[in-house]
């Protein structure tokens, strides 16, 4: 059962704000691509696999950080940091992971299995960008919405061009809720030498956070337009916006615990933009 625990752990099964802020692109991608009516296997596949693939990333972003880790407060007691769990161990579970999420992908068309090759390497390589990526933030939104253009694929066959942008307003998004994130490690990460777009923004940070939600939010707003959403949706828009403000004005004093409470209220902006998602389409 200790074992057990550990593992959960290592998953971060027990911390499910990671799989959440995964899962709403992937809801927004299967509700617009369908409509509002999404076919009951791709939901069961793709929630599924989010929490499957969310759970691998942990797993390796923690085998490849495990010599950092320990150095970090925040991270000092994840398992593999201090030893509970070998790497061996862990490689296997990232392992098993991935061919679970894999094999729930193969039942789906040809295009969503060919595009999830590149949605693996990006989880996989992911944790090594902040050894030299200057905003490994950006490279995390591709990887948190590569279930958008699945999604589209998996429920229409091809990928739009309103996929492709609901993609780039989810890579804006994550900067922003990301950024949030790493001012919590900022010291951390400086004395460790990795990268990360708190530093990268420096005295600008709370500016730049402000500017990727109001890009995310321009951008979500086009792509409602394009796919003939009204009311509903914008006044989801108008809710997440309302919640970035919320979120600036937390991370403006740049406290740890405010910045780190900022980053878990995104789940809500995500709810948000569902939402209004879904409401506007059940009007259809």
């Amino acid at each position: 059962m200790n074992r057990l625990r550990l593992y959960f752990q290592l998953m971060r099964l027990d911390k499910p704000i990671g799989s959440l802020l995964l899962l709403w692109p992937t809801l927004w991608a299967l509700w617009l691509a369908s409509r509002g009516h999404p076919s009951p296997a791709n939901l069961v596949v793709f929630v599924t696999g989010t929490l499957l693939m969310r759970s691998a990333g942990c797993v390796m972003n923690d085998l490849a950080d495990r010599r950092l880790d320990p150095h970090v407060k925040r991270t000092a007691q994840r398992p593999l940091a201090t030893g509970a769990i070998s790497a061996g161990e862990a490689i296997r579970l990232a392992l098993l992971l991935t061919v679970v999420a894999f094999a729930l992908v193969w039942t789906r068309n040809q295009l969503t299995v060919l595009l999830s090759l590149p949605a693996l390497f990006l989880a996989a390589s992911y944790p090594m960008t902040k050894r030299f990526f200057p905003m490994p933030q950006a490279y995390l939104g591709i990887a948190f919405g590569f279930g958008i253009p699945m999604a589209f694929a998996a429920e229409t066959g091809h990928v739009p061009l309103s996929g492709w942008v609901l993609l780039l307003a989810n890579i804006f998004w994550t900067i922003a809720y990301d950024t949030e994130y790493a001012m919590v490690d900022r010291d951390d990460d400086i004395h460790l030498g990795v990268h990360s777009s708190a530093l990268l923004f420096g005295r600008w940070d709370v500016t730049a956070v402000g500017l990727c939600y109001g890009a995310a939010l321009a951008i979500l707003w086009w792509v409602g337009r394009e796919s003939g959403l009204g009311l509903p949706y914008n006044l989801g828009l108008l809710a997440a916006g309302g919640l970035s403000v919320y979120h600036l004005g937390l991370i403006r004093t740049r406290e740890r615990m405010r910045c780190f409470k900022a980053f878990l209220h995104n789940n809500w902006w995500g709810a948000a933009v569902f939402l209004g998602m879904v409401a506007d389409l059940a009007r259809n």
